[in-house]
């Protein structure tokens, strides 16, 4: 009786919501109840649940009650299914509508290639982690403040990140996206470079030291001061890192120094050399030569710090030749001082290898000159043997501790060094215009 009496309640309300859907829906009203009670599973299934405990209630009719409950159950399910059909196909259609209001894809919108890069294995994460105490961040930012104050230009910043394929102690630098070098430290370690004069033999884990290859070993902290007092050369894994960095920076400085920043020295020169650099750029000789002739000193390893010196000889001599090669010739011989500084021994020596005059001539008369430059033409032969007798000294100046150099004449200087410095690193060869007059020159041997 007491469910009975609810009837007309359920009927009154059930009839007023039909005619609010109808008052706020302008379509037709069977299908609007319906999308409404179909849209939404989850009453439909309260429904069902109801109905369920309606049935089971003693004294109540069990079959209507449960066929209608079984049609709320069934009526849930095809509600739930197509309701996330639907749902699905929204987004579906919000994702092709994104993917055609994306606008497509851009140079602006490539990140830039770093110039140099480092990456590190997961075992060297602490070394660049602050949190962690880590110097290697701090050690790259003065290496790269004391780099522009011997190079006389700013290296871009190094990116530095992980990167799972390397070993765990493993390091990699590279240059453009290209890996230039890789070695492996030993955390926990301190590396112990033999320079060829110690006194005792310690034990260590023997490797190589990867900036300069030379003999080492990894010895714990507790064996620092007995390495030192042997002849040892100590240094931290910060240090080793930072060192062979810097080295592979110095090789690739040429390629490192670009347009841009050639531009930002030029701009930073106006400002105290403003007629020179007005004169020069672009009247006499436009940026991309400049750079040429910068990083053709870079290649060599000459500072260019001395910018005044530099862009004084090119507006001298860039009114007779554009020839980046001969202009570089110049500029070298005007840093005279600055060269001969670079290779003077403690002793105040400069300690050379010559080249006889007859062979001189032979690479002067080999010399063959284009309209797209100069090269030489010697024959493989005398190339051959002059490269085997340059390797020849370059192994007694290491004997010697000294920079390896070969003096030769002006004229032959640049292709010489062209010649050789494929087959040996680092091989420095200076003209007799390069050198200060009153330099104490030794000769240690002569190229016949």
């Amino acid at each position: 009786d007491g469910l009975v009496s609810q009837i007309p309640a359920i009927v009154i309300s059930t009839a007023t919501g039909i005619l609010v859907s109808r008052a706020a829906s302008v379509e037709n009203l069977g299908e609007e109840i319906g999308s409404q009670i179909i849209g939404y599973p989850k009453a439909l299934s309260i429904a069902a649940v109801a109905l369920t405990i309606f049935a089971l209630i003693p004294g109540l009719p069990k079959v209507p009650f449960m066929i209608v409950a079984t049609l709320a159950y069934i009526g849930a399910y095809f509600s739930d299914k197509m309701k996330t059909q639907k749902e699905l196909k929204k987004k579906l259609e919000e994702q092709e509508k994104k993917i055609k209001e994306t606008p497509a894809e851009t140079a602006e919108s490539l990140p830039p290639l770093d110039l140099i890069e480092l990456e590190v294995g997961y075992g060297l994460i602490p070394l660049v982690d602050r949190k962690q105490n880590g110097e290697l961040l701090d050690r790259i930012k003065s290496m790269r403040r004391q780099f522009a104050l011997e190079m006389g230009f700013v290296i871009p910043p190094i990116h530095i990140r992980d990167n799972l394929q390397l070993k765990p102690n493993e390091y990699s630098i590279l240059i453009k996206g290209n890996p230039i070098a890789k070695a492996e430290v030993m955390m926990g370690h301190y590396l112990a470079i033999n320079p060829g004069n110690v006194e005792e033999e310690i034990p260590g884990i023997k490797t190589i030291e990867p900036a300069f290859g030379l003999p080492a070993l990894w010895i714990k902290e507790e064996q620092k001061e007995r390495a030192q007092i042997a002849g040892y050369t100590v240094v931290d894994i910060p240090t080793v890192i930072v060192t062979h960095l810097t080295e592979i920076i110095k090789d690739y400085a040429h390629e490192i120094l670009t347009r841009q920043e050639v531009q930002n020295i030029l701009d930073a020169a106006k400002k105290h050399y403003p007629k020179l650099v007005e004169e020069l750029v672009p009247n006499i000789l436009p940026v991309g030569k400049i750079q040429k002739v910068l990083q053709n000193l870079l290649r060599e390893q000459i500072p260019i710090r001395d910018i005044q010196t530099i862009l004084e000889t090119l507006a001298d001599y860039g009114t007779i030749t554009k020839d980046v090669d001969i202009l570089t010739e110049y500029v070298r011989q005007a840093l005279y001082r600055t060269i001969t500084n670079l290779f003077v021994a403690e002793d105040g020596k400069l300690h050379v290898v010559t080249v006889s005059p007859k062979l001189e001539d032979a690479i002067s008369n080999s010399i063959q000159r284009t309209e797209h430059g100069a090269f030489l033409t010697l024959d493989p032969s005398t190339a051959n043997y002059i490269i085997q007798k340059a390797k020849e000294f370059v192994e007694k100046f290491n004997m010697l501790n000294l920079p390896p150099v070969i003096l030769t004449a002006p004229i032959v200087r640049y292709h010489l060094r062209e010649l050789l410095e494929k087959y040996i690193h680092r091989i420095n060869v200076l003209s007799h215009n390069e050198i200060v007059p009153t330099t104490e020159i030794e000769s240690i041997g002569v190229i016949e």
